[in-house]
């Protein structure tokens, strides 16, 4: 039943396609689509804005125009689907002090496959250091110095079959999940590690999802607060591990 209410507005020509607004409707009813959010059916939307507030670039609003009624139980069919298609979970936990996941070190990569059967023997490791999560990393940690960085999603090392030989060889990688992790508190850590590390280039590497899009954001804004301007290529994985997408900023 079509009826004078109100609704949200995107203006696509400002959307930056960051992803906030998806995040922020609970009702599912923002989607990107080609790279722009889009309002996916007017009955998903209850009119209450959640979303305006997250948008970076002020590219939402609310008006007032014919449109059909709220309907909530389209909304909840809506998100049984969407949660179909999407399902994942997460625990939280908090580390004990002494937790070898904060342990750091450096090391250098190998296998040592003379000493093992050869149907055994295994690639080697292009990983030089630990930790690797964005949050355990101290700013100043010795292997960020003058850093070839690599800024990677959490499931990007799962989809990607080559992603040692193609992304860890010859970079320090942090990696972390934008969906889930504070974004206040990643700006902040970038912002520093940009600050006194000497970065001298950034590879961001993300999935196909619009959850993900949050994190060559964070970087940009990371490196604003520095002061700093480093090469940085952004580079997109599909949920079947094929790269779809590369972008290099000008520094």
């Amino acid at each position: 039943m079509k009826m004078k209410r109100k609704i949200i507005e995107i203006d696509e020509s400002k959307c930056n396609g960051c992803g906030q607004c998806v995040e922020a409707c609970a009702e599912g009813a923002i989607q990107l689509m080609n790279g722009k959010a889009k309002l996916i059916a007017d009955n998903y939307c209850d009119g209450l804005a959640a979303c305006v507030g997250e948008c970076p670039v002020d590219a939402i609003k609310v008006i007032e125009r014919e449109a059909d009624a709220f309907d909530p139980e389209a909304v909840e069919h809506h998100l049984r689907q969407l949660s179909a298609q999407n399902f994942g979970f997460r625990t939280e936990t908090s580390l004990p002090c002494g937790c070898p996941s904060t342990k750091m070190e450096m090391f250098n990569s190998h296998c040592d496959a003379a000493n093992q059967p050869v149907s055994h023997a295994c690639a080697d490791s292009a990983l030089t250091h630990w930790p690797v999560q964005i949050r355990l990393v101290p700013a100043s940690a010795p292997f960020l110095q003058k850093a070839h960085l690599l800024v990677a999603s959490d499931c990007t090392p799962v989809a990607y079959p080559d992603f040692h030989k193609d992304f860890l060889k010859g970079r320090t990688v942090l990696v972390g999940c934008p969906k889930f992790d504070d974004t206040a508190e990643y700006i902040k850590k970038f912002a520093e590690i940009f600050r006194i590390a000497d970065i001298q280039s950034v590879t961001i590497l993300i999935m196909e999802v619009p959850c993900c899009s949050k994190m060559p954001m964070i970087i940009q804004e990371g490196m604003a607060l520095a002061g700093k301007n480093i090469p940085t290529e952004i580079v997109v994985v599909s949920g079947k591990g094929i790269i779809v997408k590369r972008d290099k900023l000008a520094a």
